[in-house]
């Protein structure tokens, strides 16, 4: 991804296609539990830095970005044509605000995802800080182990 800044962070796709920097520190961060970001994503939420349009500059890959226009919620999603991720989220009625990805910069942008929108929609399913234990014999996999309960014989899942 090149040289760093260290009044800037840079970010880029999974295929190295799109690149991009921010001035840091970014606006604001965070996470995003609602139903469109996870299913944008293919995740249990996902983690956004906020920053002033005018603080983004794409430095590469224009002619690879495709964008999806929601109008009644109001938004438009930006994502690399040729790996798919995504790159920005933005709101017609936030003009001079970007959102994008955390997870697409390698280094600190100056602001740690301390919110939490939408967390009414999360999902039962998602991680939620349940004791993780080591799974014996598959180094760096943790697991929840699950509750003992007695349960009927005709009982199924």
């Amino acid at each position: 991804m090149g040289k760093h800044h260290p009044r800037r962070s840079h970010g880029s796709c999974l295929c190295g296609a799109v690149t991009f920097e921010i001035d840091v520190p970014a606006f604001w961060a965070w996470h995003d539990h609602g139903l469109k970001s996870r299913l944008a994503h293919g995740a249990a939420y996902a983690t956004y830095v906020g920053c002033w349009r005018k603080n983004y500059r794409l430095l590469e890959g224009a002619s690879e970005i495709s964008r999806y226009a929601d109008p009644e919620a109001g938004t438009i999603r930006s994502f690399c044509s040729r790996c798919g991720s995504p790159l920005l989220y933005e709101r017609t009625r936030s003009p001079h605000m970007v959102n994008i990805p955390r997870a697409l910069f390698l280094h600190r942008t100056g602001r740690e995802p301390r919110y939490h929108l939408n967390i009414q929609e999360r999902p039962d399913w998602s991680y939620s800080g349940e004791k993780l234990v080591s799974l014996k014999g598959y180094p760096g996999v943790v697991w929840t182990r699950p509750r003992t309960r007695k349960r009927p014989p005709d009982e199924f899942d």
